[in-house]
């Protein structure tokens, strides 16, 4: 795929930003995932399993989230990205490996996913986040399920 060199440059930045929070989250750390999202509304998550809107609603689902993952492993594939101004994103596969609860054994799960950065005081920011599973994965099925399972446990 050939890109006009603003796009080489917005994915240099912020791909190891999203390789980076992604393996420290599916190892149990939530910070980098926390420095790399805006605090800044409007901020919305459409999350493989839950979804939420503002920051005072998705900070306390990552911070349960990670505190669940051990054992991770990540890798995007970019399929599409683009940027305009202090607007980008990036459509792709994301390609994880990481134990969820008491599960000892780490899992493979594929998700679809666009992100959507703004740039703020001169960083780029997520402020949206749209997961879903890639179909007719079992593995991701199972670890969705999973997930899901953990989470209702907590409402």
């Amino acid at each position: 795929m050939t890109r006009q060199p603003k796009v080489d440059q917005f994915l240099a930045e912020v791909m190891p930003m999203v390789h980076d929070m992604d393996v420290a989250f599916h190892n149990g750390n939530v910070a980098p995932r926390v420095a790399v999202w805006s605090h800044t509304d409007p901020v919305t998550l459409f999350g493989a399993v839950r979804s939420g809107s503002g920051w005072d609603e998705i900070l306390p689902m990552f911070e349960l989230l990670a505190s669940q993952f051990s054992n991770g492993s990540f890798e995007y594939e970019v399929v599409a990205a683009d940027v305009s101004g202090d607007l980008g994103y990036i459509v792709g596969f994301e390609h994880t490996t990481a134990a969820f609860g008491s599960a000892k054994l780490p899992n493979r799960y594929d998700l679809r996913v666009t992100t959507n950065f703004r740039r703020e005081d001169g960083e780029w920011k997520i402020v949206h986040r749209h997961a879903d599973p890639v179909p007719g994965s079992a593995g991701t099925e199972r670890q969705m399920r999973d997930v899901d399972r953990a989470l209702a446990s907590t409402d």
